[in-house]
């Protein structure tokens, strides 16, 4: 049977298949259906400074091939995570990466800082890429020097492997991707959501509430997949990669243009039972192939 195991700048994991960030909530509805130890990673809800309630309603809408989401990272604060999730996910025997996002350059710092030592803690993921809120979220990933000053702030504050979730609204990828490289960053993460709309023509208006929303699901998956090809070329770090994965074929593809690790996302939504089962058919794959190991795929298409 081939090895699944990864490790990625020190977030060593028994699978290479995560759980992304806002899809899989802190894991507690998906453990009816099966234990999430199972999963490689799980990257928790986002986590804010204090409690946030997120936008108002409309915040989701269905699209032809995805879903367009404005939640604007309702979480119960990075206090609550600590004392009852984070305590929760360890006794399950699960590989936590706490998600973080700030409205401040100092939120990040404060996040950092308080999670660090927290028992059974893996890695920290930055998201400065997040389309739904007005105050911090993309702007923190769209600049270079911004996105550069925010990995150099968190990564004084944490000995955690640090993963830095990129955005891809952007022009060009590549030049966030080295500018958070050369602060620290450890690990990078792509895609996050990419901005889109949902226009009513009863009400003749955007569907959403807040106008617009991020783009997930099997529609952004080539754009995904070009732009964790476009960084693997530029930086000498583990990617995480992510968007419109729905089954091993999916996952492969990623690995094949240099992604080390997957996570998948609102696949999860249509199927609570997607995760384990892609990690099942990547491994029926691998021992079909020959290969002795995932390890083994990952960059293929960048030879």
């Amino acid at each position: 049977m081939a090895d699944l195991n990864v490790n990625l700048a020190g977030l060593q994991m028994a699978n290479p298949v995560l759980a992304a960030s806002g899809c899989f909530g802190f894991g507690r509805e998906f453990n009816d259906f099966f234990p999430i130890r199972q999963v490689g990673g799980i990257m928790v809800k986002g986590l804010t400074l204090a409690p946030c309630a997120g936008n108002p309603t409309p915040r989701i809408a269905e699209t032809p091939a995805g879903m367009l989401n404005s939640i604007g990272l309702q979480n119960p604060g990075v206090d609550a995570f600590l004392s009852t999730e984070l305590p929760w996910l360890v006794q399950q025997e699960a590989s936590v990466v706490a998600n973080i996002n700030g409205h401040s350059l100092e939120d990040f710092e404060e996040i950092a800082r308080r999670l660090q030592g927290a028992p059974g803690l893996k890695a920290i993921e930055v998201n400065i890429s997040c389309p739904n809120v007005s105050h911090g979220g993309m702007f923190f990933g769209t600049d270079p020097a911004m996105a550069a000053e925010v990995t150099r702030r968190v990564r004084k504050h944490t000995t955690l492997p640090l993963i830095i979730k990129l955005s891809p609204n952007v022009t060009d990828i590549t030049e966030i991707a080295r500018a958070v490289v050369s602060e620290g960053a450890d690990i990078l993460s792509l895609i996050n959501t990419l901005l889109g709309m949902v226009i009513d023509i009863k009400t003749r208006k955007p569907l959403l509430a807040r106008k617009v929303g991020g783009l997930s699901g099997p529609a952004v998956k080539p754009v995904a997949l070009r732009m964790v090809w476009q960084v693997a070329q530029a930086v000498d770090v583990p990617i995480i990669g992510m968007g419109g994965i729905t089954n091993a074929q999916d996952a492969i593809e990623f690995f094949m243009a240099g992604a080390s690790a997957v996570a998948v996302g609102c696949s999860s939504f249509v199927e609570p039972m997607s995760i384990p089962q892609i990690i099942h058919e990547l491994s029926a794959w691998l021992d079909q192939e020959g290969y002795a190991s995932v390890r083994d795929i990952v960059g293929l298409a960048l030879e």
